[in-house]
């Protein structure tokens, strides 16, 4: 309908909803909704926390790690969660790798972020080095009802000192949306290295969805966003698109970018290692759509393989003042509001 008709209805409000209703008769889009996700490649404040491994993120440390870099990587993060929102700042962002809450309240009240009223999820996980996974979210398009941090028992030779599964119950709009915020452990020293933990956690990621879609119904809207530290194709990510004991259905949309897309790159090779996972559900009810935020300010020329990589802070320990060494990835929900 557009303004012009609008203007011309000189009825009474009972009308305009009549008259609304009709031409949208079960629900209408209000969104789109953009959910971003992360990784900023060791977001360190420059104290050394005498509880963790962070000794080389300081100015006397390994990286010359200073305020003057600090607030450097601040704002490129800010920069990049400005662009990637383009005209409208992202609803929900999941970060990993920041040591703890005080740099993300940089981020949000120290640029011009604070004028969209973030607010922060975190908390401390029992990552060695402190590094954890967080969000914010704007607090005028998003309610959290409530939020939880996860990690699987310790069970045998298999300790869990690594970063926790934040999980964000939330409503956006009218829809009720299941977060689970990740950043699995690392394959450095090999594919295999560290698969254990991460096979326990993505059990555990599919007993609670599990959970929700029995006590909320199978058209709930559960989101899996992280660093999986895992391809798509991978046996351990693709457990989570299927087999689970609600009947429960999750499509890994980052499985539908055209080949060769990456979020990180090795030794020449894009790899889609941050990805986000759907119900199908969430899909069904609202048009969706997956893509990374590839700006030419994120990329530089690799300077040992043919093309272009991220433009990283570091490049070993060699400091180049980059963003960060990953790609954000940014879902669209075109979330429908219900009459």
């Amino acid at each position: 309908m557009s303004r012009g008709i609008v203007n011309k209805i000189t009825g009474t409000v009972s009308l305009l909803i009549f008259l609304f209703s009709e031409a949208y008769p079960q629900d209408t889009v209000a969104g789109p909704v953009r959910l971003m996700f992360y990784n900023v490649e060791n977001l360190f404040d420059i104290s050394n926390d005498p509880v963790t491994d962070d000794d080389e993120f300081t100015p006397v440390g390994l990286r010359r790690w200073n305020s003057r870099r600090y607030f450097t990587k601040i704002n490129s993060i800010y920069k990049t969660i400005a662009a990637a929102g383009e005209w409208e700042p992202p609803a929900i962002v999941g970060f990993c790798e920041v040591e703890n809450r005080r740099v993300i309240e940089d981020i949000v009240s120290g640029t011009n972020l604070s004028k969209n009223e973030y607010d922060i999820l975190h908390e401390d996980s029992p990552d060695p080095r402190g590094i954890d996974v967080c969000l914010i979210y704007r607090k005028n398009l998003v309610k959290v009802l409530s939020h939880s941090y996860f990690l699987p028992a310790d069970s045998g030779r298999i300790p869990f000192k690594t970063r926790s599964v934040l999980y964000a119950k939330c409503v956006i709009m009218n829809d009720t949306i299941h977060l689970f915020v990740n950043h699995w452990p690392s394959r450095r020293g090999g594919v295999l290295a560290g698969e254990p933990q991460r096979l326990k956690i993505s059990e555990m990621l599919m007993e609670k969805a599990d959970s929700i879609a029995i006590a909320e119904g199978m058209d709930a809207g559960i989101i899996f966003a992280g660093d999986f530290n895992a391809a798509p194709e991978d046996e351990i990510i693709s457990k989570l698109t299927g087999n689970y004991r609600s009947g429960l259905s999750m499509i890994n949309m980052s499985d539908l970018l055209p080949e060769g897309s990456g979020t990180y790159r090795y030794k020449g090779t894009w790899e889609m290692i941050d990805q986000v996972i759907i119900s199908e559900a969430l899909l069904a009810h609202n048009s969706a759509s997956l893509k990374i935020f590839n700006s030419s300010f994120l990329l530089h020329d690799d300077p040992i393989y043919p093309g272009q990589c991220p433009y990283s802070t570091y490049r070993g320990y060699r400091y180049q003042g980059g963003y960060s060494d990953h790609l954000p990835v940014l879902l669209n929900l075109n979330v429908k509001r219900f009459f």
